[in-house]
């Protein structure tokens, strides 16, 4: 199986470059969360198994019951345990689409169909994937907005898709990580848990920028996965300055990645505008971070000029030549502008 190559190595070979492979809230975390998880390393003892503080929080904030939500080291942790413990024979991936889902799925030994999205209509979800939800799927997983495009999915097609996954008996996992970075309700989906075949996963990690704790979590309505999935691999998967921190995030500041949105939002269509009348074609992107196509050995060029960008050319209906940007401050996003200017017309 080829390994699953992520943004934000910036250890090794790509040290001290300046990193557009990440997305991220480019506004950051609020700095009193940061002291609290400073403060948190100072803590002894073992970090709390059961995560009480951070699932009354985030019940709280999400509008669910606190028996529906299991915390996690990040969201591969969560669905590490989600394969493990569903075990599907065979699931329905987007192409393109986040690299995760299918190591883990390919990791129990699941059969998985692809429904390619097509360039031409800007990677958006249609009903070809509705026609590929037959009896037999056990497992169709979608990313909303979808990594690394950053479509949205449209509201009323991912509740026709939750109703067919229910009517032939599959479940429907649904990433929304970067949901809070985009216009989109953030409690999509969350009125339907109760109804079975859904499981949510959103993090911390993406919309209050805190990647390097590791904070994720996910909201089901079926407690005896979640009960299996808690009781799969480490017993102590978040640690105390990560709990500490997301107890904060939660309780006193909800709202964040929203107040941060409107910030974000113009400093992508800035981006977007700049890579266009570079001559780049660019995937109409709703969240932080942006998918264009430009020539094959502009991510090399690119680094040897001191900034890394995601590659794409592994995702599954992409390949050479397609890259995904992180928006960074303003200014960083300029050194990258005038980088490619310097590349792509010699400025």
């Amino acid at each position: 199986m080829e390994r699953i190559v992520h943004g934000g190595d910036v250890y090794g070979g790509n040290a001290g470059l300046l990193d557009f492979s990440v997305c991220l809230n480019p506004v950051g975390a609020p700095q009193p969360v940061l002291r609290v998880a400073q403060e948190g390393v100072l803590r002894q003892g073992y970090p709390d198994p059961q995560c009480r503080g951070l699932v009354r929080a985030a019940a709280q904030r999400d509008g669910v019951e606190e028996d529906m939500v299991l915390w996690g080291n990040g969201c591969a942790d969560l669905i590490d345990r989600f394969s493990l413990s569903l075990r599907p024979k065979k699931a329905i991936l987007l192409a393109p689409t986040f690299g995760e889902y299918r190591r883990a799925l390919e990791g129990v030994g699941c059969q998985i169909e692809e429904v390619h999205l097509s360039w031409e209509n800007g990677f958006v979800p249609d009903g070809t994937l509705l026609e590929a939800i037959v009896p037999g799927v056990e497992l169709v997983f979608l990313c909303d907005p979808n990594n690394p495009t950053g479509r949205l999915m449209e509201e009323e097609l991912l509740y026709q898709i939750l109703a067919r996954c229910r009517q032939v008996g599959a479940m429907l996992a649904v990433d929304q990580c970067f949901l809070e970075l985009t216009a989109a309700r953030p409690d999509r989906l969350t009125d339907q848990l109760a109804g079975g075949n859904l499981i949510l996963f959103r993090a911390l990690t993406k919309s209050y920028a805190l990647a390097g704790l590791r904070l994720g979590y996910c909201l089901c309505g079926d407690r005896a996965l979640l009960e299996q999935m808690a009781h799969i691999l480490q017993p102590w998967p978040v640690s105390i300055p990560a709990q500490a921190a997301g107890e904060c995030t939660l309780q006193s500041f909800p709202r964040w990645p929203f107040t941060c949105f409107p910030q974000i939002e113009g400093e992508r269509n800035k981006l977007q505008a700049a890579l266009e009348e570079l001559g780049l074609w660019v995937c109409p992107s709703e969240s932080c971070f942006l998918l264009f196509r430009g020539p094959e050995d502009l991510g090399r060029r690119l680094r040897e000029n001191g900034i890394l960008v995601r590659d794409c050319a592994n995702y599954a209906g992409l390949g050479p030549g397609w890259y995904r940007v992180g928006l960074r401050t303003p200014e960083e996003n300029g050194q990258l502008i005038a980088a490619l200017s310097t590349l792509l017309r010699g400025e």
